[in-house]
């Protein structure tokens, strides 16, 4: 048997010292190995170069002052970081916090065993008397609203309510009481003034009425702003207190009894009264868990801990697209879980034939006779307001 031998040039280096110096790190053969490399040049790689090759270009924004490069002082009052991705999904998750639209069991109120129906009847009357009342009237619908809540409703459930529809209703109130009529009309007037005419002027009123009620600036609050403005945010503070009220102190189906109590003379014309009053009752159970939904899957994010400043806009932009995504895919899922829920329990599709279980009770209380002794001062407070305040 014969076998082939191949040499190869090998490279021996001494064997480092115990106390190495600048010296000892460089081996006493580098220039022949340098000499040898240059008569047979091979391609190699560099680890620096390799990684100096690497480095992707840095892009710095300065925002400077004059022409020698030197920032400005006031480049430190500049917002960093105000709308960040962080602090929205914590807006989020604490927004839906408090029991938005669902029943609170306890602790139990007069207003838990008020009758249903009188409560739609006081829903209709708030959504009403705000716009058909002095703006006395208007503001204390809104006290009286605030004070019920907070008697009613538990100290942090009304503590977030209360705040969020008041900011919400504020920045209404001044939106559109500066902005409706807030800048002065730049018409001239088509009739002479009565001097040029040799007539009078007209005196002045007597009773100090003043259309103008306060000057901002180039912006003015007048009577018919201040109209719109105390219509428009009571009206927005009165529909979604009211409806937070009834909602957290009347359960899903009482609420439903009362709609089909109400639209049952309607079957005679074809009304679908019992599809509605199904639809109703599947709305008032799948709100509370579109905002569980969007509340778990916010935490979620947070509990992650992701470093915001490290991403860039676009890799922030697809972790929301991201979130909203899996809010629908999570509200779809139990959704077909509902519907395959109500297949097994017998239903197939006709709302007439499925029979409803309200587990409700009809009975008058003396809590129901107040409400409605109520209803009818408010009423006629109300309706007299538009003839004694004027």
């Amino acid at each position: 048997m014969s076998f082939k031998f191949h040499a190869f040039a090998t490279v021996t280096f001494p064997s480092p010292s115990l106390n190495p110096t600048s010296k000892a790190l460089v081996p006493p053969n580098l220039s022949k190995l340098y000499l040898l490399n240059r008569q047979n040049p091979k391609p190699h790689l560099s680890i620096y170069k390799t990684l100096e090759s690497a480095k992707c270009p840095r892009l710095q924004i300065r925002a400077t002052a004059n022409n020698q490069g030197e920032s400005g002082n006031w480049t430190k009052w500049l917002p960093r970081g105000v709308v960040a991705a962080d602090r929205i999904l914590r807006l989020i998750s604490s927004a839906t916090s408090s029991p938005i639209s669902q029943f609170i069991s306890s602790p139990t109120t007069f207003l838990h065993s008020v009758d249903p129906r009188i409560k739609l009847v006081w829903l209709l009357a708030l959504v009403l008397l705000p716009a058909r009342s002095h703006i006395i009237m208007r503001f204390g619908l809104v006290v009286y609203l605030a004070c019920l809540s907070v008697w009613i409703l538990p100290t942090q459930v009304w503590m977030d309510q209360l705040g969020r529809v008041s900011f919400l209703s504020g920045l209404l109130f001044i939106m559109l009481g500066l902005g409706s009529d807030g800048a002065p009309p730049l018409v001239q007037l088509r009739t002479p003034p009565p001097a040029m005419m040799g007539l009078p002027n007209l005196p002045d009123s007597l009773g100090g009425y003043s259309y103008l009620v306060m000057k901002l600036g180039p912006l003015q609050l007048t009577r018919k702003g201040l109209s719109v403005a105390s219509t428009a945010a009571c009206l927005t503070f009165t529909i979604f207190q009211s409806a937070s009220l009834c909602l957290t102190t009347t359960t899903p189906e009482q609420l439903a009894s009362a709609l089909w109590w109400f639209m049952r003379p309607l079957r005679f014309i074809g009304v679908p009264v019992a599809e509605i009053t199904l639809t109703l009752l599947l709305s008032l159970r799948f709100i509370s868990l579109v905002f569980d939904e969007v509340r778990n899957v916010a935490l979620g994010i947070i509990s992650r801990r992701i470093n915001w400043q490290q991403l860039t806009t676009m890799e922030t932009i697809d972790i929301f697209f991201t979130y909203v995504r899996r809010i629908f895919k999570n509200i779809f899922s139990h959704a077909e879980q509902i519907s395959q829920a109500m297949i097994v329990r017998g239903f197939r599709g006709d709302s007439s034939t499925h029979k409803l279980y309200f587990l409700s009770d009809s009975s008058i209380g003396m809590e129901d006779v107040v409400s409605l002794l109520c209803l009818i001062g408010i009423i006629g407070a109300a309706v007299l307001s538009e003839y004694l305040l004027v």
